[in-house]
């Protein structure tokens, strides 16, 4: 794996195998998006990615990410390579959502079991040890939360041959109280997850900005404005160091997946 395999910009979204998720992911090719990521959580499921794979004809997938507390190595191996016999090259694995006193030691164990090879691999990482282990054991690291000064540091520790894919909240909305209320109350659950926590202590924000989410929080985690104003914020991260943002739209209301965005986005972002 290059560093540059996905180009610049791609997606992150939840998908399923939901006729609905199917059409999005089409959408998605054919607006030219080079890569989906998926999310994590109780998503998104090895039978998932095979039916988003079977739908599509060459945009890529990544699994970010699946959880080594949720699957064993044994299936992640058998299903990477069904789909790289049937789809070579369009599938890679994301692995992290280790929890528990040890996760460093968790994951390093599902990498010693599972037969994924090392550059089709990328770990979910945020502090320091996870991303030394990104950066000696996969391809790179897929980082969430994190704003454009993390970049600058993630890189200096995966050094310069590994993949930094950063995925980063996006809002298509101008008037910046409503922008940064949706991006407020997404961004609003992520401090009570110990992890997040602590990479966004360690990213300068203290507890009572975790708390009371201000705007320069909430300006450093997430874009906002017009496509332009969009991809310059976006484009930071690629200054810092990053080789790939994903795109994560969140529009305030539960429901259909955001393709009209993805398809005002495009024509910037995809330029």
């Amino acid at each position: 794996m290059t560093n540059h395999q996905f180009g610049p910009f791609g997606i992150t979204t939840g998908l399923t195998s939901s006729p609905e998720s199917l059409a999005a992911a089409q959408a998605a090719e054919e607006l030219g998006y080079p890569a989906i990521w998926l999310s994590g959580g109780p998503l998104p499921g090895l039978q998932t990615i095979a039916d988003l794979i079977g739908a599509t004809n060459s945009i890529r997938f990544v699994s970010g990410i699946l959880s080594v507390d949720k699957y064993s190595a044994a299936d992640v191996s058998t299903a990477y390579a069904s789909l790289e016999k049937s789809a070579p090259g369009r599938f890679t694995v994301g692995l992290g959502g280790a929890h528990g006193p040890k996760p460093l030691a968790k994951i390093t164990a599902f990498l010693d079991e599972v037969d994924v090879p090392e550059e089709r691999r990328v770990l979910a990482a945020l502090g320091p040890r996870m991303l030394e282990l990104a950066r000696d054991r996969s391809a790179g690291a897929y980082p969430f939360l994190v704003s454009a000064a993390y970049s600058a540091e993630a890189r200096k520790v995966l050094g310069p041959d590994k993949l930094l894919a950063v995925s980063h909240l996006v809002v298509l909305e101008t008037d910046a109280a409503k922008a940064r209320a949706i991006a407020r109350n997404t961004i609003s659950f992520f401090p009570q997850i110990p992890g997040y926590a602590a990479s966004l202590k360690r990213q300068g924000f203290s507890e009572k900005d975790q708390t009371e989410l201000p705007d320069h929080l909430v300006d450093a985690l997430a874009a906002w404005g017009t496509p332009a104003d969009i991809k310059a914020k976006l484009t930071e991260h690629l200054d810092a160091g990053a080789d790939h943002v994903t795109v994560n739209v969140i529009t305030g209301v539960t429901g259909p997946q955001p393709v009209e965005q993805w398809r005002t986005l495009a024509p910037t972002l995809l330029a």
